[in-house]
């Protein structure tokens, strides 16, 4: 879900304007999971450009206010939301912890890095949402260490409706300031893409896994 459509375009923009997301229709790239995809996107390259940076972190860091009121800890899923979240957490002022993929395999065997006190209220970072699996799975890492969840806020989402499921059954709330829809209409908009290439995002949107086969 997008709180805010204006946000939500002018997020867009910006990602398209940096390249953060790329949109190749007539050349798909080929994601780790195997689907051909018109889209990628890597949202840590934000981090280069220090304006943009900085209207992210406070657009996200007025949203986690806004839904949830200041929460006790901010944290980062690894990797991609690590530096966005530490951003986050020093706009609000509050602690920062990240969460791995899984534990370490020696050490203190973290999942959790940082000081994280039992019942804290702890709202999640992510840079972008796909299937929510990687997503879901810190919220379970953070709530085996006895955090609240209040909720997850992302910059950007494919909108998938398997995403949407997998947040409904472990009763995660997710916002974000932008989403696949917002994208194609800033897209079509200012004539980023033609009719016939808002076409082709538009069927891989409807069935990603087997678009292009």
């Amino acid at each position: 879900m997008i709180e805010n459509k204006d946000t939500a375009k002018k997020t867009a923009e910006l990602l398209l304007q940096i390249k953060a997301i790329k949109l190749q229709p007539n050349d798909p790239f080929t994601w780790a999971s195997g689907w051909k995809s018109p889209i990628y996107c890597d949202n840590r390259t934000v981090l280069s450009f220090p304006t943009i940076r900085t209207y992210l972190r406070q657009e996200i860091a007025n949203l986690v206010v806004e839904k949830y009121g200041k929460p006790d800890v901010i944290a980062g899923v690894a990797t991609g939301a690590i530096a966005i979240g530490v951003l986050v957490a020093e706009e609000l002022g509050v602690p920062f912890v990240y969460v791995r993929p899984e534990p370490k395999k020696h050490g203190r065997q973290n999942q959790v890095e940082g000081m994280l006190e039992s019942g804290s209220n702890v709202v999640v970072i992510e840079d972008l949402i796909s299937t929510g699996k990687s997503s879901l799975n810190a919220v379970k890492a953070l709530k085996k260490e006895n955090a609240t969840v209040k909720g997850m806020v992302a910059i950007f989402s494919y909108g998938f409706s398997l995403a949407e499921e997998n947040f409904k059954k472990d009763n995660v709330e997710l916002t974000t300031l932008s989403n696949y829809a917002a994208l194609l209409e800033q897209a079509n908009d200012t004539n980023y893409i033609s009719e016939k290439e808002l076409d082709t995002l538009n069927a891989w949107r409807e069935n990603p896994s087997e678009w292009n086969q």
